[in-house]
């Protein structure tokens, strides 16, 4: 009656339950060291750190579950889908993570638990190097939105292209307004430092052309757009 019972619990299937618990349990803790990696130097919040640590088992769980039927490549196809119809659109390396764990995932379920932990590994510590390194964000760190207040008599089409021209990589004119009765005349540039340390020298030079008025240099806004 006991075996009647197991076998109607447990299906016709030959796994083990050991060998069903090894590959969950082995993607929990890659799912686990992977978010760690990932949260170390970047800004998240807790459920998407969560969601990476779980979802490594889940891909392992449905894997597990379809190996051998037909339709495996449509639930892989399904559970991959899942990234771009989230409620809340995401970076590029949030979107990258995801497809991260959930290959962990995979190869844990098709029972691949060693590549799975050398792929992890590699993943962990390509992140970590990146996030020392800085790669690409160097030009985005020196990109600055600068802001200058100039009297009315000043002819501002080329009145600080030396300045810019020394301490800048590239710099464009967005906007111009007037304000104070027409007094003053604002101009909004979007510029690209040469070096970060080289912006008070550009306003200490900018300031000694507009009369010592206002100058703001503020980080450039990112777009509105989703990014990817």
């Amino acid at each position: 009656m006991l075996k009647d019972l197991y076998t109607s619990l447990m299906g016709n299937t030959t796994v083990s339950l050991v060998n069903y618990l090894i590959p969950i349990i082995c993607s929990l803790l890659l799912g686990f060291l992977f978010a760690l990696a990932y949260k170390y130097k970047t800004r998240s919040s807790k459920s998407f750190i969560a969601t990476l640590a779980i979802l490594p088992s889940v891909v392992c769980v449905v894997i597990m579950a379809v190996n051998g039927n037909i339709g495996a490549g449509v639930a892989v196809a399904g559970a991959f889908s899942l990234v771009r119809f989230r409620s809340a659109p995401g970076t590029a390396k949030e979107i990258s993570a995801l497809f991260i764990s959930m290959a962990t995932g995979l190869l844990s379920g098709m029972g691949f638990v060693i590549y799975a932990a050398i792929f992890v590994l590699i993943m962990c510590l390509v992140m970590i190097a990146l996030s020392f390194v800085a790669f690409g964000e160097d030009e985005d760190e020196c990109r600055k939105s600068l802001s200058i207040a100039i009297p009315e008599n000043m002819n501002y089409t080329s009145a600080f292209d030396e300045e810019f021209n020394k301490f800048t990589t590239s710099h464009r004119l967005l906007s111009t307004k007037t304000s104070g009765m027409g007094s003053i005349f604002r101009l909004t540039y979007e510029i690209t430092l040469k070096d970060l340390s080289v912006e008070k020298e550009l306003i200490d030079a900018l300031r000694c052309k507009n009369g010592n008025l206002e100058i703001s240099c503020s980080t450039k806004m990112p777009k509105t757009i989703e990014e990817l």
